[in-house]
């Protein structure tokens, strides 16, 4: 489809979905999100849900401004995905060992590492000075440091995942999702905090949708803080993935595997691009950057498969598209709606936790993958879509 534009206060709404089919509380936001005096165009993608301050799904573009909250509160969150040598003639029928392997390998949840897990040459230039510019962030983390360079290469819990996924013509693929981990979202509370103390957020529809004006040293700060924070998160999935390869190699020696060059997007940042002659700051939450040519990811649930994309560059959508299903219930309802025996039907054949610590992640708690990119088909074109065999959470 095209999108929908719904009238807003200062921007028309454009939704790559039925307005209809969005719950009232996050029309609201949307709704408050077009009242920012900064505002130049709002792009709401399929997947589009209730958040903090503004919707998850949304590309937000302004003129010399910033919402902390409209990037989200884990920064830089996105996902990688690389295909492999194997096929799925390779992979055993009991698939246990390997997951138990890639837990083994990659904390999940609240794990950590030992000691700082060393990238060497998986995360390119500008690794050296990455812990000194560490000393030129907001104070009030600081003492978070330790903490966060153990947590380098974990995956966190939610819907944060790494999968072994088989394409259609049965390559094997290694995909994961995750972002700064807790560092990340100490940050993006901190500087939400103070946008929210600025004189000129006080008259704001919604106190979270607080922003940071360019040439402020406010801005200055959370700028740096943000840049670093896509940092981290961009090394802690590099790490991640160089883990995930050699969990791989190990497990199928005979098999010699190789790996193709790395697909690799955020879905919450911040990025500086140009429209109609005009320097925006785009924020995109929930969002992939889909311009001409560019290769993203769009996950489904846990055991709806994943499907790789080309960006179109449609200039109407900030050049986006979704970052994934989107959930359609919240996770306190899907625990009281689903039971671990729903859960075990709804994810048959594939490897994976199938406890009440997951229920909340249930694929019926999410919405139907394939109409979500069915409604995008102006924003992206699929390269391939991935059906999950095993499926790692925290």
């Amino acid at each position: 489809m095209s999108y929908v534009e719904v009238p807003g206060e200062k921007v028309p709404i454009r939704m790559w979905t039925d307005p209809a089919s969005v719950e009232d509380v996050a029309m609201q936001q949307l709704r408050n999100v077009a009242t920012l005096p900064w505002i130049k165009g709002l792009a709401v993608m399929p997947d589009v849900h209730f958040g903090k301050g503004a919707t998850v799904g949304s590309v937000i573009a302004m003129q010399g401004a910033v919402c902390p909250a409209a990037v989200g509160v884990d920064i830089g969150c996105g996902m990688s995905a690389v295909k492999t040598s194997l096929t799925a003639n390779d992979l055993p029928g009991d698939l246990s060992r390997l997951r138990s392997r890639i837990e083994q390998a990659i904390p999940v949840g609240r794990g950590m590492h030992d000691e700082l897990i060393e990238p060497d040459d998986v995360c390119g230039a500008g690794w050296d000075d990455f812990w000194e510019r560490f000393d030129g962030i907001a104070e009030a983390v600081k003492f978070r440091q330790q903490r966060a360079v153990r947590q380098m290469g974990t995956l966190g819990a939610g819907n944060h995942h790494i999968e072994v996924n088989v394409d259609s013509a049965g390559a094997v693929w290694l995909t994961l999702h995750s972002g700064s981990r807790n560092i990340g979202n100490e940050l993006a509370d901190y500087h939400i905090g103070v946008a929210q103390s600025l004189a000129h957020n006080q008259g704001l529809a919604d106190r979270d949708l607080a922003v940071f004006i360019s040439e402020t040293p406010q801005m200055a700060a959370y700028r740096n803080d943000l840049f670093w924070a896509q940092e981290y998160a961009k090394y802690n999935r590099a790490i991640m993935m160089s883990l995930l390869k050699s969990v791989l190699s190990k497990e199928f020696k005979k098999a010699r595997v190789t790996f193709e060059p790395e697909i690799s997007c955020h879905h919450n940042y911040v990025a500086e691009e140009r429209y109609d002659g005009v320097d925006l700051l785009v924020t995109r939450k929930g969002a992939i950057r889909a311009g001409t040519g560019d290769l993203g990811i769009i996950p489904g649930s846990m055991a709806t498969g994943t499907y790789i994309v080309k960006g179109l560059g449609n200039s109407a959508a900030f050049n986006s598209a979704s970052h994934g299903a989107g959930r359609r219930m919240s996770r306190n309802a899907a625990k009281k709606r689903f039971s671990t025996k729903d859960l075990e039907e709804q994810t048959r054949g594939v490897e994976c936790r199938k406890d009440s610590g997951v229920v909340d992640e249930i694929p019926a708690a999410y919405k139907p993958i394939e109409k979500v990119i069915d409604q995008q088909k102006d924003l992206v074109e699929v390269v391939a879509k991935l059906k999950q065999v095993v499926c790692v959470k925290g």
